[in-house]
């Protein structure tokens, strides 16, 4: 099962940053123009014309580039390095493939699944991945595998390896849809691939245990989450997207966390999609998303 691809064929998406000077902009269109590339959406932003990062996101059509990948990448490498440029590119006939990671929450998971079978999602699915069983038989009516791994305290590099096993270099982007297990540094090296998470709170007030329950005992009028990729660092990786909704004295802690929950879902949902779309530039610990 698949959704439509949000691309026209024959595209490629590049990515570049660098330290801003004159002539990028001229540099990368040249280049692009020579190709016979036509460029239909472009987008660029610096941290400070003087002395700053600059940072670019051009969506092309060239027809004929998926079967001549190697021969435009050598090319633009030559402009690049002139440049001193850290770029990547990404092809929309090449759709990207996800797992996903669970726990027992279900509002994140069935959220993206039901986003991905409507087309909304330009990726595949293929494995959901929970150390519950709780989720499967929904998981299985999207036609998507399922695969339980518990995860004891005292075995927990066991199950990471098992994980690994599993995923090996076959997907593009791990999200974790309320998979409540901390994922050690060494897994992160090894995996090789993007994380995303979401956090059930407005980083960074709150974060832990319980945070409704707390941000109620302090009377708070705005609760929120926020979806970033995962570092070693505990919920301090750069972030990706962010909302928050009012609330008042009157809203109970369960009334909050369903609040939260909407929250989470279209927070997490956006931030998977901006990624799809190679929307994201991250740089230090922050993020550019165009």
């Amino acid at each position: 099962m698949t959704g439509a691809p949000s691309g026209p064929p024959a595209s490629a998406r590049l990515l570049l940053s660098c330290a801003d000077r004159p002539g990028i902009v001229a540099a990368v269109s040249s280049f692009l123009e020579k190709q016979g590339a036509n460029i239909f959406q472009s987008d660029q932003y610096s941290t400070d014309p003087e002395g700053g990062e600059f940072f670019m996101r051009v969506e092309f059509h060239l027809e004929g580039i998926d079967d001549n990948r190697d021969d435009f990448e050598r090319g633009f490498a030559d402009v690049a390095g002139s440049l001193g440029m850290s770029w990547r590119i990404s092809y929309t006939a090449q759709r990207k493939r996800i797992a996903i990671m669970v726990s027992r929450y279900d509002h994140c998971l069935l959220d993206l699944l039901w986003r991905w079978r409507r087309g909304e999602l330009d990726c595949d699915i293929p494995l959901v991945v929970s150390n519950w069983t709780d989720l499967q038989a929904d998981v299985e009516t999207f036609g998507v595998q399922y695969v339980h791994v518990p995860v004891d305290k005292d075995k927990k590099a066991e199950a990471e390896a098992r994980h690994l096993g599993l995923f090996g270099e076959r997907f593009d982007l791990i999200v974790l849809a309320r998979y409540m297990q901390i994922m050690s540094g060494d897994f992160l090296q090894a995996v090789k691939t993007p994380v995303i998470n979401i956090h059930h709170s407005f980083l960074p007030a709150f974060a832990g245990a319980d945070p409704y329950a707390r941000a109620r005992e302090r009377g708070v009028k705005l609760i929120g989450a926020t979806a970033h990729y995962v570092s070693e660092e505990l919920d301090a990786g750069p972030i990706i997207e962010q909302d928050v909704s009012r609330v008042t004295h009157r809203d109970s802690t369960e009334t909050l966390v369903g609040i939260g929950r909407d929250i989470e879902r279209s927070v997490l949902a956006r931030a998977v999609k901006a990624h799809l779309e190679d929307r994201v530039i991250v740089f230090g610990n922050r993020t550019v998303v165009f």
